[in-house]
């Protein structure tokens, strides 16, 4: 089996992800070399050429809607002093007009760093490869968010006509990831807003995914958010919302709080001038200890209870 033919059957084998839908650099330099037709032209493909930032419109189908503009100066800045090191991909749809597939950040920052023309890659490229190449690209970044990966996951599988399985061969991930990913936008917006804010990680979103009563869920939401709750805190949380409704009293399920229960312990102290300690569970039983000393420290707590 000759060398090509071995490359041929390892590329198969990782399946159609974003390196079987872009040529590899050796089929791009071979197709360079047959000839390339000018920038006017629409023969050529898998072609890098320098091409004018005015000659190159945005892809419709680019998933992500969040660009931070901090990483974006930085990256502009890098491009100022070393130029653009990894050309974007294009696709020429007439003459002096071209399509973004992939590398939208880098197109971007190359207008903030004042660049006239881009290194880029030129190929052919239906509406159906557009959708997938570009999603599967973003996916595949590290800095792409939960939800933005949640979004592409469903664009692929909608426009793509996917099953759950056959992306997660795509993408590289297996169908539980998938999944868990795609589970994300069953919450209410702003909690997917927080989590594509990064003011809650992903583990702390699939913990208040399985909570089902959505009262519940959002003070269990501002809990995290306010008081900086780590997902293992949450997750506690989360179980003693569940407990069954049968070990609650008959007005329902009572959430007990471990701060609150400091709190009205701290406060008891203070009233009664001596050590108070509170136990309740879930069902709101529980007891209240008084710890006294002496003869005269259990006349001032009953003072305190008389006044």
């Amino acid at each position: 089996m000759s060398s090509k033919q071995e490359a041929n059957k390892k590329r198969i084998g990782l399946g159609r992800g974003l390196g079987a839908l872009l040529e590899d650099s050796e089929n791009l330099q071979s197709s360079a070399r047959q000839g390339a037709d000018s920038l006017g032209g629409l023969d050529g493909v898998n072609l890098m050429e320098e091409i004018p930032l005015e000659f190159i419109e945005t892809n419709p189908y680019q998933p992500r809607e969040y660009f931070e503009q901090e990483a974006l100066q930085d990256l502009a800045e890098s491009i100022r002093v070393q130029g653009i090191i990894q050309p974007i991909t294009v696709r020429k749809v007439a003459p002096r007009k071209f399509q973004l597939i992939s590398g939208e950040r880098r197109l971007q920052a190359s207008k903030i760093a004042g660049l006239v023309r881009i290194p880029a890659y030129v190929r052919t490229a239906d509406d159906q490869q557009m959708i997938e190449m570009a999603l599967i690209e973003n996916i595949q970044r590290e800095n792409l968010n939960a939800i933005e990966i949640a979004l592409s996951y469903k664009r692929l599988m909608e426009e793509c006509d996917l099953r759950q399985e056959d992306l997660g061969a795509r993408v590289g991930k297996n169908r539980s990831t998938v999944t868990n990913y795609m589970r994300l936008l069953k919450l209410p917006p702003h909690i997917q807003v927080a989590i594509r804010d990064n003011k809650i990680s992903m583990g702390h979103a699939r913990c208040l995914i399985s909570v089902e009563n959505t009262e519940i869920q959002q003070q269990l939401f501002l809990k995290t958010i306010s008081e900086e709750w780590s997902v293992r805190r949450l997750e506690d949380a989360v179980r003693q919302s569940a407990t069954p409704a049968t070990d609650q009293p008959s007005g329902g399920k009572t959430s007990i709080d471990a701060n609150d229960l400091r709190q009205w312990q701290g406060q008891l102290t203070q009233f009664f001038k001596a050590p108070v300690s509170l136990k309740m569970n879930e069902a709101g039983k529980g007891e209240m200890k008084i710890v006294f000393k002496s003869k005269e420290e259990l006349l001032k707590v009953l003072a305190a209870i008389q006044s």
